[in-house]
């Protein structure tokens, strides 16, 4: 049996988050693996009520964890690493980072109680790392985020390279820029694959540097009277950094508030990121510094309601209040699916005279993903045989491949659980595993289709009635049944107590029923369920969820 090169998204393809991409070289069925990445998504009301984290689900890379030869992060991103404490105990393989990438793994490791020391720093290319059949080695690229890197991949059916998350910036400001010539001297024997971040294929313009950002920036702080606060990805060191310098340059104090916030810029100074960034104070020292002479850089640029943005829009945090005229400054995209939380912080600013600016205008941000002209510049670049377009909703992948149709390269829309075969000349589909999606919800892990949230969403849109029973041991009923209600109204259309009403109902049902009826709990819950219900729907114009007790006195 020939070896052949497969690639299989778990995560990540088909939709924006959670990524988790698996690479296998060998005979058919028994290739041995790596993974590429092993990141979140985060929920929302809307879909996943409650759940604090979604998961790829991985359960067929965990069936074949034998297999499996290392897990190899390329940066530090939540959609890239979040989930990198919660799995490591199921697959029990070395991972491996940059240095950055790779301190910000061993503190969710150790966050999780799971061994540290199994996160190994490897440095950029041209080190590679030996997975099995597979030569891996780190390619700097720049995105908002320190280290990023992309993946060459080798195995003896060729060179792939993954792009992961990047942009064309030769002027990032931390971090390295992007390096054409190496990338060049990279491809110039030959790349089988490119498989390559779709996320900004339908930007038509060239994507503008990090470094354009901060002129502006620094404007807008050296002219703001009062207390200015400012919002950016925690993450994106380079942005951080240069808020802070823009405060610096206009006599502010600088604070750091939110933990995350923290840990990015500690991680970042000790692992050598950044070593010039401006003198911060405690934020016990900020609540004692004149208002106009403090900047505020704060998490919570995604209206997150625990992060420091939006408790300073409740009111007050660590003992500091916004007043009128203050400057609050969102130095950041809104991600699709969070705009509610954002818009509500900006009102409640509103609401305190505090001056909000967003990027509407396009001066305090710029993205971290390539735009449609560089991925072309890249495919150019690396010119590869295929291009296999990730990171993206179904859109972006589509919109990927038709580009690099457009330049007679063979492409693939490979959406999650689709397995490719890049051996030939062109990528062909192999198979379909299943895949799907797993909620941290709480402490425990639930599978989506468990019932779980469903369940939950039901109540929330229905309301929900609990009816108690109580039968003797002749199974004759012991008075009445007895409702309560949650989120539910109180009165219904008869303007009768809603309780009242479905107790008289239930228990008129519990009157005429047979013995036979009575001895079978099965029957009496199937019937009360639909009496309940339906009385609702009468009453409310709801059919709420309802919760049977049969209680039986032996």
């Amino acid at each position: 049996m020939s070896d052949r090169l497969i690639y299989l998204p778990l995560g990540g393809s088909g939709e924006i988050g959670m990524n988790a991409y698996v690479y296998g070289y060998g005979p058919q069925d028994k290739e041995r693996l790596i993974l590429v990445d092993i990141g979140v998504a985060f929920s929302d009301m809307d879909t996943s009520p409650g759940v604090d984290l979604i998961f790829a689900d991985i359960r067929w890379l965990e069936e074949n964890k034998d297999r499996l030869e290392a897990v190899f992060i390329t940066h530090g991103h939540e959609d890239h690493i979040g989930a990198v404490g919660h799995y490591w105990a199921k697959l029990g393989v070395p991972v491996y980072a940059r240095a950055f990438t790779a301190n910000l793994a061993r503190h969710k490791l150790a966050d999780r109680g799971q061994p540290e020391e199994v996160v190994r720093t490897v440095s950029a290319w041209p080190e590679v790392t030996e997975a099995g059949p597979f030569n891996v080695g780190f390619l700097p690229v720049s995105h908002s985020i320190p280290e990023s890197a992309a993946l060459v991949i080798d195995s003896p059916a060729g060179r792939v390279i993954h792009s992961g998350d990047f942009k064309l910036d030769e002027t990032p400001l931390v971090g390295e820029p992007f390096d054409p010539e190496l990338w060049k001297d990279v491809s110039k024997d030959g790349v089988k694959a490119l498989i390559c971040d779709s996320t900004n294929v339908f930007s038509p313009h060239e994507g503008r540097s990090e470094a354009s950002v901060g002129p502006e920036i620094e404007a807008l702080v050296a002219a703001a009277p009062h207390m200015v606060v400012a919002t950016t990805f925690a993450s994106n060191v380079a942005r951080v950094k240069t808020l802070a310098e823009a405060g610096q340059r206009a006599g502010r104090s600088i604070c750091l508030m939110g933990r995350a916030m923290r840990r990015m810029i500690e991680a970042a100074i000790t692992t050598g990121v950044l070593s010039d960034f401006p003198k911060v104070v405690s934020p016990e020292d900020a609540a004692t510094i004149p208002r106009e002479n403090l900047m505020l850089l704060v998490t919570g640029s995604q209206g997150e309601h625990r992060a420091a943005s939006a408790q300073l829009a409740r009111g007050k945090y660590n003992g500091i209040t916004l007043k009128d005229g203050d400057l609050f400054l969102f130095s950041s995209k809104t991600i699709p699916g969070n705009e509610k939380g954002v818009i509500r912080i900006i009102n409640q600013f509103s609401e305190m005279g505090v001056d909000v600016v967003d990027d509407s205008s396009g001066k305090y941000h710029v993205s971290g993903h390539a735009n449609r002209p560089d991925l072309q510049r890249l495919h150019d670049i690396v010119n590869p045989q295929m291009v296999i377009p990730n990171h993206g909703e179904h859109r972006h992948l589509r919109e990927h491949a038709k580009l690099a149709n457009e330049s007679g390269r063979a492409s693939i829309v490979a959406v999650n659980g689709t397995m490719l075969d890049l051996t030939g000349n062109e990528p062909k589909v192999t198979g379909y595993v299943e895949t799907g999606r797993v909620y941290l919800d709480g402490a425990v892990q639930i599978g989506a289709l468990d019932g779980i949230v469903r369940d939950r969403l039901r109540m929330a849109m229905n309301g929900h009635v609990t009816v108690n029973v109580l039968l003797d041991e002749d199974d004759e009923p012991l008075g009445d049944a007895w409702v309560e209600l949650k989120g539910l109204p109180e009165i219904g259309r008869s303007d009768a107590p809603l309780v009242d009403v479905l107790e008289e109902d239930l228990t008129q049902f519990l009157g005429r029923a047979g013995e036979k009826t009575l001895r079978d709990d099965d029957k009496i819950e199937g019937e009360l369920r639909r009496i309940a219900r339906n009385t609702a729907r009468d009453e409310i114009g709801k059919k709420p969820e309802v919760t049977i007790i049969v209680s039986r006195l032996s």
